[in-house]
């Protein structure tokens, strides 16, 4: 059965854009200091960031399924592919922020200021001047088009793949598209295992360009993990309640779920390894990352890691509850929220100081990048049929059960 995007669900992903537009609007209307362009700025790129991420972990995910030759994720595989989607609008978003902060249209990355690599300037960072052989523009810039060049040319090519395997006449024979997937799936994740951390590094922990973390990049990695798995749960809640993918039956759910319950726990892991690390040792140049969201952001830092740890790791525990739409969905929701919040800290602290919070600019930019990204996934779906039938994990598939 293909799918077909309701009129509710358009009402719904408009009005989501149109509240956030009109929160948006208020936020600046409203908002009285001379941060205000720094605060757009600022939200373009964790918005820009957070759903591209959430994209490309999709793509990771889908070639993690060939590698390991996953069968219980075959039912679900279009999906993912649907929240490969967005991943070209991300990407535009994050280089319009880049862009202007090369022209220092703002001042979200301090090493891209005028001078601060300059002995001779009144601006110049020592710090900053010691990383110059990574931290420069040509190379910033090399980076990044690469990035998002090799990301998107796999995406289209797997998905692309996936829809003329629906086309082979097989009669009971491999497809040979799958060994090519395999393939392809392996020098995906060789590629996305250092660029899933230095993109992290250039995007995100540049920011704070005086501090840096070992584990910041797989922190963020796990991120848009977690991320990616909830969008996946509440996606196939939605197919099934809607009576699409009959093929999907509980056990395919309570994969989905232990997959959002099992990642929720390395984030936290990962969370406290950082934090407990940096502020035993009591570095300065280390500290002062943790000092700084204590002082300005405590509620929010704070909150992020009871919200993504506490409420999976409790309520969704349990076998029952991992297959219970009652259950996922709504613990799905909060913590796709907390993971997008969680973002909002890494970024404003370092870009608004003690100026940034969680205000009507903040919920304005959300909800307007949320519906986009709503409408995009479900125009995905409805491009194609929702079972990959040639996949030859299919049948196997089909008869999952725990």
């Amino acid at each position: 059965m293909e799918f077909t995007i309701s009129n509710k669900a358009k009402l719904t992903t408009l009005i989501l854009v149109v509240v956030g537009l009109a929160s948006l609007l208020l936020g600046i209307f409203t908002s009285h200091g001379h941060h205000m362009s720094q605060q757009l700025w600022a939200n373009l790129l964790v918005n820009g960031y957070f759903f591209f991420t959430i994209s490309l972990a999709a793509l990771f995910f889908i070639a993690l399924q060939y590698v390991s030759e996953m069968a219980w994720g075959v039912t679900t595989q279009r999906v993912f592919q649907a929240i490969m989607a967005f991943m070209p609008i991300g990407a535009v978003v994050l280089l319009i922020v880049f862009a202007a902060s090369s022209m220092h249209w703002n001042h979200l990355y301090h090493w891209m200021a005028d001078g601060v690599m300059d002995p001779a300037s009144e601006n110049y960072d020592k710090l900053i001047h010691g990383k110059e052989g990574y931290l420069n523009q040509p190379f910033f810039w090399v980076r990044t088009l690469l990035y998002i060049a090799v990301w998107i040319y796999f995406a289209r090519w797997f998905r692309k793949k996936s829809l003329e395997e629906d086309k082979l006449e097989l009669n009971g024979a491999t497809s040979p598209i799958y060994g090519k997937a395999i393939f392809k799936g392996v020098l995906f994740i060789a590629f996305f295992a250092y660029t899933s951390s230095s993109s992290a590094w250039d995007w995100i922990m540049a920011i704070d360009v005086h501090w840096f973390s070992t584990m910041f990049g797989w922190y963020c990695f796990s991120g848009m993990w977690v991320s990616m798995m909830i969008v996946a749960v509440v996606l196939v809640q939605y197919l099934k309640r809607n009576g699409y993918m009959k093929e999907v039956n509980s056990s395919h759910i309570h994969d989905l779920g232990k997959w959002m319950f099992a990642i929720s726990c390395l984030w936290s892991y990962i969370w406290f390894s950082q934090f407990m690390l940096i502020w035993y040792s009591n570095i300065p140049e280390e500290v002062t990352y943790y000092v700084q969201r204590f002082e300005d952001y405590q509620l929010l830092y704070l909150g992020t890691f009871c919200v993504n740890f506490f409420l999976p790791f409790f309520v969704l525990m349990s076998r029952d509850a991992k297959r219970n739409g009652i259950f996922l969905v709504p613990i799905a929701l909060i913590v796709f929220i907390g993971h997008w919040v969680d973002v909002l800290v890494m970024v404003l602290p370092g870009t608004m100081f003690e100026h940034g919070g969680l205000g009507a600019i903040e919920i304005g930019m959300f909800l307007t990048f949320l519906g986009v990204f709503i409408y995009t996934v479900l125009r995905a779906l409805s491009k194609a049929p929702l079972m990959t039938k040639n996949h030859p994990m299919y049948d196997e598939s089909l008869h999952l059960h725990h």
